[in-house]
């Protein structure tokens, strides 16, 4: 019999690359079971997209109620109250004590893409700064904003042009916030004219680049510069964004309201939903029909939204971030002594990072991360990579996460660690 691993290989590029040989079966809250029965601990969750967990039952109520009633209109043909209704909430929600607008697409990149021609048509100017180890997409203006060559740019050809990147602050490896303002100094005198400066996007912490957090110093100068220069500032919270870093949005830890805040993954639970909220004024700038798509704002995607929205008020999710990511980074402090491959422990919330370096050459571990990685999936716990060294293990289990499982999945992370060591 042909094995799935098989056919897979059979049938699919290899373009989508793949971190396990799980097939899934079925998956309930922060458990997931593959085809042969085997039950794994998700600290994955679709990469960031489950934060309420798999299969919450107040949202698939949700959207079995808006199967019973109708599946696709198109909004621009025929609009529902749904998702005029999911756009007031947002406006309501997101940082910034200003009259909003919002406009929903499908995917993170879609809606990377289309803050961008908002800003543009807005301002008038074609140049967009972003950050060394920023991730913003696959699409090709994603991949032009995305601070890392390989796997996302490599091959692909020319990036649009008008996209330059400035260091981003990581004081383990150097870069200070003075250097990195003093960097973005140099670029506005020695590559852009900031009058044709459209916007700076920036993830308030970094994703695919390693769970870095932005400090709120940096974001505030970004905001003072932006300010000055006529530059409009956008969040990229397609991963920071519903709880996951102990606020609803990663932005308010530092008090600093983007113009445009790009937000997807966790906004719908599971299912294709993403969106951009912004100033009024800003969000009004393209004609009718510059914006929009034929699944934007999927009536399917906007009923599971609301449910999300619910569940993290009325179950109090970023207090339940909090709690979690204090209990996972004490439980890697207490064996760091017996693991001095161990750099850092950081991260806000739930949105937790744990580093590590070769202690020969202090340089980073690509490959004690990913033994890891494997020591843990062996143990029946999904665990992903990230940094542009692949030296750093991010966690993203559902912040619905039971307390036994969370403990039963603490215990694997640190006989996977101190294994790796032997």
């Amino acid at each position: 019999m042909t094995s799935l691993t098989d056919r897979k290989n059979a049938a699919i590029s290899r373009g989508v690359g793949m971190t396990t040989q799980i097939y899934a079966d079925r998956a309930e809250n922060a458990e997931i079971w593959d085809k042969e029965g085997n039950r794994y601990i998700d600290f994955a969750a679709g990469i960031a997209v489950v934060n309420t967990g798999h299969r919450h039952p107040k949202i698939i109520a949700a959207v079995k109620a808006q199967l019973d009633r109708f599946t696709h209109t198109c909004h621009q043909v025929v609009p529902y109250e749904n998702y005029v209704h999911l756009a007031e909430r947002l406006n309501a929600l997101a940082p910034g004590d200003f009259e909003k607008k919002t406009i929903f697409v499908t995917t993170g990149a879609e809606a990377v893409e289309n803050a961008i021609k908002i800003a543009r048509a807005a301002t008038g100017r074609q140049a967009i700064i972003a950050f060394g180890g920023g991730f913003h997409g696959r699409t090709f203006m994603g991949m032009a904003l995305t601070g890392k060559v390989v796997p996302y740019k490599v091959g692909f050809g020319a990036m649009p042009a008008d996209v330059f990147h400035a260091p981003f602050p990581i004081e383990l490896h150097g870069v200070g916030v003075e250097q990195s303002l003093a960097a973005l100094k140099k670029l506005f005198a020695a590559d852009v004219d900031p009058g044709r400066v459209a916007a700076i996007i920036i993830e308030p912490v970094q994703g695919e680049g390693g769970f870095y957090p932005a400090p709120t110093a940096f974001m505030k100068a970004l905001r003072e510069i932006c300010d000055q220069h006529g530059i409009l500032l956008i969040a990229d919270e397609v991963q920071t964004g519903f709880a996951r870093t102990g606020k609803l949005f990663a932005m308010e830890h530092h008090d600093v309201a983007p113009d445009l805040m790009t937000m997807a993954k966790s906004l719908a639970g599971g299912f294709p939903l993403a969106a951009v909220t912004g100033r009024a004024e800003i969000m009004d700038a393209p004609g009718p029909g510059g914006l929009g798509g034929t699944y934007g704002g999927s009536p399917i995607g906007i009923a599971a939204a609301h449910a999300v929205l619910d569940v993290i008020e009325e179950e109090d999710l970023c207090d339940r971030a909090n709690q979690l990511g204090n209990r996972l980074k004490q439980r890697l402090a207490a064996i760091r002594e017996k693991v001095p491959e161990i750099v850092d422990i950081r991260g806000p919330g739930f949105m937790n990072a744990v580093e590590f370096n070769d202690t020969n050459t202090n340089q980073p571990s690509a490959d004690f991360a990913n033994k890891v990685r494997l020591n843990a999936l062996a143990k029946g716990l999904i665990l992903l990579t990230c940094g542009v060294h692949g030296n750093v293990i991010r966690f993203l289990a559902p912040i619905t996460i039971q307390d036994e499982v969370f403990a039963e999945a603490l215990d694997i992370l640190e006989a996977s660690i101190l294994e790796a060591r032997s």
